[in-house]
């Protein structure tokens, strides 16, 4: 290290020379010290808001209810209706679920849930209707796109797991008497998102609803693969949770389109990209 010596000044004024300048050097250190902490704390945090930006949302999902393990709806008059995902909640929802004032519904198919509407001895035809629609969906029409397909409706007592030659195996049941028919329930439902719970309920039961302003996915049969149907459904509806998504549509492949629905009015808009 160099230091420069003025011959013409004393060494005395030579050292508080040098001793300024070193004091001046020190406090330059020091604020570019701060300066770049300062920096690094700016950087530091921008880098955090970018993160949270691309970060998910994590959705603050209410308490699932019993009858969420189920295929499930409200009926547009509030009427419960659940069916089984698999031959194991087939036999549950008998079991256990099915109750004297309840109905028995079954689409006309190989490969269809059992689906059970409570207190369904004191619904309407209209709300059966719902339920016969429901039931159509879930079942193998929806993969096999066949577009419509029969649902017939029993009461309990018709309704058996035992036969003359014993006790009949998972998934299969013995009806008895006369059957209640619903022809050519078409395949169509509609989600929507209700004070933050996903709902998805066939386009009968929509239909008859009232909305003050709702933002929904009117899904039907097409090529679209349940993934990608579930993200289109995301975008729509502005909602993150794609498991939940694609636990509430049928097996089989869809079309997905936006709709608005304003002070009860029923209307669909393009698909979006």
């Amino acid at each position: 290290m160099e230091v420069k010596i003025d011959f013409t000044k004393s060494a005395q004024d030579n050292a508080d020379e040098l001793y300024t300048k070193a004091k001046r050097l020190l406090a330059k250190k020091a604020g570019a010290a701060e300066a770049i902490k300062d920096l690094q704390k700016k950087i530091a945090a921008a880098n955090d808001k970018e993160v949270s930006k691309q970060a998910p949302k994590i959705l603050k999902t209410a308490k699932a209810e019993w009858y969420e393990k189920f295929h499930w709806f409200f009926t547009s008059s509030g009427m419960l209706a659940i069916g089984g995902r698999d031959a194991q909640q087939n036999e549950m929802l008998n079991s256990k679920y099915f109750g004297d004032s309840d109905l028995f519904f079954h689409a006309d198919i190989f490969g269809a849930p059992v689906v059970i509407l409570k207190d369904g001895a004191k619904a309407d035809n209209a709300t059966r209707e719902e339920v016969a629609q429901f039931a159509a969906c879930y079942s193998s029409a929806w993969k096999q796109m066949l577009g419509v397909v029969d649902v017939y409706a029993m009461r309990r007592e018709q309704v058996s797991k035992s036969s003359e030659k014993g006790y009949l195996g998972t998934g299969s049941f013995l009806l008895k008497g006369e059957r209640e028919w619903y022809r050519g329930m078409k395949l169509e439902l509609a989600m929507f998102l209700d004070n933050g719970r996903l709902m998805a309920v066939p386009s009968k039961a929509f239909e008859k609803m009232r909305f003050e302003k709702l933002q929904y996915a009117r899904i039907t049969l097409g090529d679209s693969i349940k993934s990608d149907a579930a993200k289109r459904i995301a975008r729509i509806l502005g909602y993150d949770n794609l498991d939940a998504i694609m636990v509430r549509l049928p097996a089989g492949t869809f079309s997905v389109a936006a709709g608005a629905a304003t002070s009860g009015s029923f209307s669909t808009g393009a698909s979006p990209k």
